[in-house]
């Protein structure tokens, strides 16, 4: 593994279709590919993989290794594992791109120990030095105040990038790429956790993390009531509504709803944060948002240093009023 080449995206086939957080990795392999001179690989694990191999392909890949197996049909950590290490250890990447859903911090730092490398967790942008072909990437420290540029000194070197970081790449059906079945043995034996139960939760409106205006309330509120505030203008709007981790902590809403380092990375179009002052965890997931307002009643919050649009006052008299205003308009 000493001398690998390439880069490979350790993809979402998820339902049959290519998961928008291997879109996003594969615009950051194809600027890393490019800048090495080197070829973009994609790892599609499943059992249903036609449609998101030449979806993949379209959308950058040189390259699809498709691992087709019945026991691949849904994520389990241990089939999932031993896919992936053969796979890797077989191709010998320079560089290995998984996306940080929760399925992904699961997987990168079991293949990063069973491959003997580290690992750069939560990185928000990745490139590589021309001259030594170095991985180089940033992530956040500190709870979000400092970011941190990271190296790796093994190979293959591994980042897990945070969903959102990137636009996902875009498609071209006129590209062409190769398609490689990459055949492994799994039993049921590797299995040393088992799923009980799955819940799906129930989830109406859109999600907030695709959402193009998020509304969101935080400890400032007071209580969960002033919520269904916060749904009424998300509902005119066309958007849907996020919190603060206070609020979450709270109880005051589900733990869907939190946007920030230890939640939901978001990058609307336009983000209003009411009563959120604007700490560093928060603005860690929201800081892709390309406008953002804040309404609060400290005049000296922070969130107004990062705010494109400020209003200070009390969300009673602010809310209110903006929502009239807007039902006149629409």
């Amino acid at each position: 593994m000493a001398d690998g080449t390439g880069v490979l995206i350790l993809g979402d086939a998820t339902g049959g279709e290519l998961g928008s957080t291997t879109l996003e990795l594969l615009a950051a392999g194809q600027k890393i590919a490019s800048e090495l001179g080197e070829q973009l690989s994609v790892a599609l694990l499943g059992d249903t993989l036609d449609v998101p191999a030449q979806q993949a392909i379209s959308h950058g890949a040189q390259k699809v290794y498709a691992v087709n197996h019945p026991l691949l049909a849904k994520f389990q950590i241990d089939f999932h594992l031993s896919a992936l290490e053969a796979l890797s250890k077989e191709v010998g990447p320079r560089i290995i791109l998984v996306a940080r859903t929760n399925e992904g911090r699961d997987l990168a730092p079991r293949l990063a120990f069973r491959l003997g490398v580290g690992l750069a967790q939560d990185c928000l942008e990745v490139s590589v030095d021309s001259s030594s072909k170095t991985l180089m990437a940033n992530r956040p420290v500190y709870g979000g105040n400092a970011i941190a540029v990271v190296t790796c000194d093994q190979t293959p070197q591994i980042a897990a990038i945070r969903p959102k970081a990137y636009e996902p790449a875009e498609e071209d059906s006129s590209r062409t790429g190769e398609v490689v079945s990459f055949p492994v043995e799994l039993n049921e034996s590797l299995a040393l956790t088992q799923v009980v139960d799955t819940v799906i939760e129930e989830a109406e409106g859109i999600k907030l993390e695709d959402a193009r205006i998020v509304i969101s309330g935080g400890r400032g509120l007071g209580g969960p009531e002033p919520f269904a505030h916060l749904e009424e203008l998300a509902k005119i709007m066309g958007g849907t509504v996020g919190a603060s981790r206070a609020a979450v902590d709270s109880g005051w809403v589900p733990s869907s709803y939190q946007v920030g380092l230890t939640g939901k990375t978001i990058t609307p179009d336009l983000y209003i944060m009411v009563a959120i002052s604007g700490a560093s965890q928060h603005m860690a997931g929201c800081s892709g948002s390309k406008v953002i307002v804040a309404i609060n009643k400290d005049a000296e919050a922070n969130i107004f240093k990062e705010a494109r649009y400020g209003v200070v006052g009390d969300w009673e008299t602010v809310l209110p009023a903006l929502t009239t205003a807007l039902k006149e308009l629409t």
